[in-house]
């Protein structure tokens, strides 16, 4: 079959990756992004070419409420590399975007220095799509990234649910920003977050609340004794900062590179990321399976009365899986 007119050209998206063009490397992303079956087997192969050029970037997942400073802090963090002559790539995770039709980052006026730093690649997560969907999309587009010349790729999450779940899983170093006041938050440790942390930062640590910042991380330190960590060779720190004056801005980067080095050494990096690939393989084929479900037509006809049926209590799900394998005739 002929390739259609309007079909990407993969040895020049590649060719444009490797020299590191910006313009280039947006395409591609938006290549990845893309619905359309031809775009996704361009997609598809584009990635696996470019998989011996990845996995030299310093991986960032960064997690925080809804007004915990994460956009000022990316800025601070992001401006403080590329003024050591590093190249920054800016994800984001989403999954709330599905509803809203917006998304975390869409504004790049809340990250004003790194927007116009020719060192730096903002790009928001999809504007529609299920987290599983989304993560896969950040996932190929970190590799891209990664392949254009990017040593340092911060991963944001809007810090609700599985999204930070989905990021912990696709990066080596998972931050987790608090800030000071630390009663409320510290109920937020039971439910997982701090487990999956590398590192506690406390943010708007300056004036009025630098003594709140100190009472606060000695809170978060105290906690963390009781919990287990993610890694047996890490014990997360908790550090203070302010995004708004730049102190403790250069800590977070120094904690990042000691946990790499540490985790290297011990062999433990390389293991994570070899189970984070089979992981996102088993992700993937659940998401296609969910995808061929509801795009075939008996079964979509199908679907809206085993669902109530299932929601109405007269069908077990077990049940219904094994009448949807059997329309599949798979069973």
């Amino acid at each position: 079959m002929a390739a259609r007119a309007d079909a990407p050209d993969l040895d020049q998206l590649q060719r444009g990756i490797r020299a590191g063009e910006r313009a280039v490397l947006a395409r591609a992303i938006t290549l990845i992004e893309s619905k359309r079956g031809d775009h996704q087997k361009i997609a598809r192969a584009l990635v696996q070419d470019l998989l011996p050029l990845t996995g030299r970037a310093v991986r960032i997942g960064i997690t925080g409420a809804p007004g915990v400073g994460k956009s000022t802090t990316i800025d601070a963090l992001g401006s403080y590399l590329t003024g050591q002559g590093r190249k920054v790539a800016v994800l984001a995770v989403d999954p709330s975007s599905a509803r809203t039709g917006g998304s975390i980052l869409a504004d790049k006026t809340r990250m004003a220095r790194l927007a116009v730093d020719d060192n730096a690649f903002i790009r928001p997560s999809p504007s529609a799509g299920t987290l599983g969907g989304v993560a896969a999309k950040t996932r190929e587009s970190m590799l891209a990234c990664e392949a254009a010349g990017f040593d340092a790729i911060l991963v944001e999450t809007v810090g609700i649910g599985q999204s930070e779940t989905a990021v912990a899983d696709m990066t080596d170093f998972f931050l987790a920003l608090m800030l000071p006041g630390a009663g409320d938050e510290l109920q937020g440790l039971k439910k997982g977050l701090v487990e999956l942390a590398d590192m506690i930062a406390i943010n708007k640590a300056d004036g009025d609340n630098l003594a709140r910042a100190k009472g606060a991380a000695a809170e978060y330190r105290a906690a963390l004794h009781i919990l287990t960590p993610r890694s047996p060779n890490w014990t997360p720190p908790v550090i203070t900062y302010s995004a708004l004056t730049g102190d403790g801005i250069a800590e977070l980067w120094t904690q990042a590179i000691a946990h790499r080095d540490k985790l290297t050494a011990t062999g433990e990096l390389t293991a994570r990321r070899r189970e984070q690939q089979v992981r996102w393989m088993w992700a993937l084929l659940d998401d296609f399976w969910r995808a061929r479900i509801t795009a075939e037509p008996k079964l979509r006809a199908k679907l809206p009365q085993i669902e109530a049926a299932v929601a109405a209590g007269t069908l077990t799900p077990t049940r219904a899986v094994d009448d949807l394998v059997a329309l599949l005739g798979m069973g």
